[in-house]
């Protein structure tokens, strides 16, 4: 297994894992819809993608992460947004060593945390993330609002 930072070079295997993501949690397959979302992404470095490929350059699974910041701690946070593993690749610890890049890149460039959310029935990911010494936040509830029609 190889994991590469993703540029525009790796852009169609992202938008095909991230398809395949969007698939998973119900939302319609549009690859013509990802391609310029992602792009722009990458373009303006809005995210940092970490793409895992295998030893016939397979795209098996992706990390996706946004870049944020804490005004009570005063210091940079990475979030950890997407993270898909392809079905034939599952159970073989690909998800773990994805997050373990995202840890190394957040040390790397001086983030204090790493954060994600998880969906509340998502037993299997909750698992992994607190195996990996992510603790569950019981101080702050997350809230949203959607602005557009």
């Amino acid at each position: 297994m190889h994991i590469k930072k993703a540029s525009l070079e790796e852009l169609n295997d992202l938008v095909s894992l991230f398809d395949q993501y969007m698939v998973f949690y119900k939302q319609p397959s549009a690859p013509q819809k990802y391609r310029p979302y992602l792009g722009e992404r990458l373009m303006n470095n809005d995210a940092t993608v970490f793409i895992a490929y295998n030893k016939a350059g397979e795209a098996m699974g992706f990390v996706l992460n946004y870049h944020s910041f804490s005004s009570v701690s005063l210091g940079k946070i990475m979030v950890l947004n997407d993270l898909f593993i392809a079905p034939a690749y599952r159970r073989q610890g690909l998800a773990n060593e994805l997050i373990h890049r995202v840890v190394r890149e957040a040390k790397n460039t001086g983030a204090i945390r790493v954060d994600l959310n998880t969906a509340q029935d998502n037993f299997s990911a909750q698992a992994l993330y607190e195996k990996l010494g992510f603790v569950k936040d019981t101080e702050y509830f997350s809230y949203r609002l959607a602005v557009s029609a």
